[in-house]
């Protein structure tokens, strides 16, 4: 899908642009990107803010969604991280001793035929602490699970500025390079 005009004034703003000087209105012009734009597009741009030496580690900025997310985008994230581990991954995380108290109980769940997805209220009681933990973790053992999570936050894009502004800028860089 080929960008329009104002979107591509839009993102022709950003080239360039050093994150830590992101003007006022990003979130407007996030918001409109995202609105107008391929969601792959919007998951190379989210990658690579996730990626950026510019922004704080994956873990974090992962924890930083999931304390912001409501019950169903909390399950949502969870869901992608697990599933890109699968069963063997999940275990290992399990014997390295990631997963004491409420993460435990939710690791368990994805190991050997117990395998499914998580509700809602299954994801009531972790904390941003466990969950970067998990990311971090994540990361080690699937360094492609940037892409994964990229691709659900591309879907779920509100969720995404509360990222802040450099690393929505960075973003619309990415995405601004790759749509010249």
């Amino acid at each position: 899908m080929p960008l329009g005009f104002n979107i591509g004034n839009i993102l022709q703003q950003y080239t360039g642009l050093d994150p830590k000087q992101a003007p006022a209105n990003i979130d407007r012009d996030f918001d409109e990107i995202a609105q107008h734009s391929p969601h792959d597009d919007l998951a190379d741009g989210i990658g690579e803010a996730f990626r950026s030496d510019q922004t704080p580690p994956f873990g974090n900025m992962v924890s930083q969604l999931f304390n912001q997310g409501n019950a169903q985008e909390k399950s949502g994230m969870l869901n992608q991280l697990l599933g890109s581990l699968g069963p063997s991954g999940i275990s290992s995380l399990l014997g390295s001793g990631l997963g004491g108290g409420a993460l435990g109980g939710l690791l368990s769940r994805f190991t050997g035929h117990q395998q499914r997805e998580l509700a809602p209220e299954d994801v009531e009681n972790l904390s941003p602490d466990e969950v970067q933990e998990l990311a971090d973790r994540a990361e080690k053992q699937n360094p492609g699970i940037i892409d994964q999570m990229s691709r659900f936050y591309a879907q779920n894009p509100t969720l995404v500025k509360g990222l802040g502004g450099a690393a929505l800028a960075i973003a619309l860089a990415k995405m601004s390079q790759r749509n010249r």
